[in-house]
């Protein structure tokens, strides 16, 4: 019997029908039931299907961890899943209507070997599906070339994610400290895919990069913004799920699949962004006004670097040389409804201090704080500051 319920066991594996079809066939070997629990492969399978399995999976969580735990009343007998001397699972035999045989230990241990088998081949094609994610989120993170749509939708459906209608980018680093480290990263990774199956996620240079498609639509009529919308708003879900571990920065919804690497570049700016500000403009960032910079930079960077220049650049520059204030002057000027007084009491300094300041920025920059149209251009280059500042930074 145990060499013909080895075969079947060895074809069960090798054919893909996977631990349940094991346990149905050690369950019929020894008239009992019989259940497979490998936490490793996160694997709870049972014959018959009814089997209760709470207490189960909470003793083969202490003994894999190596705890000491009570046995459950209904286990008969058991064979330890092993990877060399590390317990990896359980295969247990339960109690049944009939006595079991008397190889039944045997029959538990060709299926504790099968199972080992199984987790080979689970490991080895998470391996090699995680290399292509990577492949991929690396290629759309740094593209060598025009990327073609349909090439990306298609290697984006073989590891079970649809871009065909869109997706936004997602980038996360563990907060505090300059970057996150990959074991980190990872675990971000396995959070983000438990909560959205559908998404790309993979760890890449320590910090986590995904791509979220559409949720169902039920309908599938979902199109145009109503479709960007439902994108957007489960991403945000996505990123709630992240917090408190990471920061999270996320593109706008891209319609167009070629054009994901462009989302990518976005989300990563964001994430920067808010690293960099520590979360004071996190209600801010990435959206309005600032998302429109974020798509400008990642399109025409040389644009939004121009009118950096041409707006608080000289102003970063000489707070850099003379250890002056100019810009954070202009920042609160602003925030204060353009208010001296306000401002002067929000910065610690003299209302003839703001107005030095103010009249210096105007010299410098050649936009006077005191006219609308010029104060609309300062604000939009401290925002285009916040944006390249992390650029500037790198340099």
């Amino acid at each position: 019997m145990s060499h013909e319920l080895h075969l079947q066991l060895v074809a069960a594996v090798l054919g893909g029908e996977g631990l349940a079809r094991v346990a149905q066939l050690v369950s019929a070997a020894v008239r009992a039931p019989v259940a497979i629990l490998v936490p490793r492969i996160a694997v709870a399978a049972a014959f018959p299907a009814t089997v209760e399995l709470s207490a189960l999976r909470r003793y083969t969580h202490e003994r894999v961890e190596g705890r000491a735990t009570a046995r459950p009343q209904e286990l008969v007998a058991e064979a330890p899943v092993l990877a060399g001397e590390d317990l990896i699972g359980v295969v247990a035999l339960l109690r049944g209507e009939q006595p079991p045989p008397a190889e039944a230990q045997e029959l538990l241990q060709l299926a504790a070997v099968a199972s080992l088998t199984e987790v080979g081949i689970e490991e080895a094609k998470r391996e090699v599906e995680q290399e292509l994610r990577g492949t991929l989120l690396e290629e759309l993170r740094r593209p060598t070339e025009q990327l073609d749509a349909r090439q990306v939708v298609r290697r984006a459906a073989r590891l079970g994610c649809d871009v065909s209608r869109g997706a936004v980018a997602l980038c996360a680093a563990v907060a505090g400290g300059e970057r996150s480290d990959r074991a980190a990263a990872d675990e971000l990774a396995a959070a983000l895919a438990a909560a959205h199956p559908g998404a790309l996620a993979q760890a890449v240079d320590g910090r986590l990069f995904a791509i979220v498609p559409p949720p169902p639509d039920d309908g599938g009529d979902l199109a145009g913004a109503d479709l960007a919308a439902r994108t957007l708003a489960a991403a945000r879900a996505l990123s709630s799920v992240l917090r408190p571990r990471a920061v999270v920065g996320l593109s706008s919804f891209c319609a167009d699949p070629a054009a994901l690497p462009r989302a990518v570049q976005e989300a990563e700016l964001v994430l920067d962004v808010l690293r960099r500000s520590g979360g004071a403009v996190a209600e801010d960032v990435g959206q309005g006004t600032y998302r429109l910079l974020f798509r400008v930079l990642a399109s025409h960077p040389q644009e939004l670097r121009a009118f950096y220049e041409e707006t608080v650049g000289p102003l970063v520059r000489y707070d850099e040389r003379h250890a002056s204030e100019l810009v954070r002057t202009v920042e609160a000027y602003l925030a204060q409804d353009c208010n001296v007084n306000a401002t002067a009491a929000a910065i610690g300094a003299h209302r003839h201090t703001v107005a030095h300041r103010l009249e210096r920025v105007k010299e410098l920059t050649r936009l006077d704080p005191l006219r609308s149209e010029d104060r609309e251009r300062l604000g939009l280059g401290l925002k285009a500051l916040r944006i390249i500042a992390p650029e500037r930074d790198g340099r």
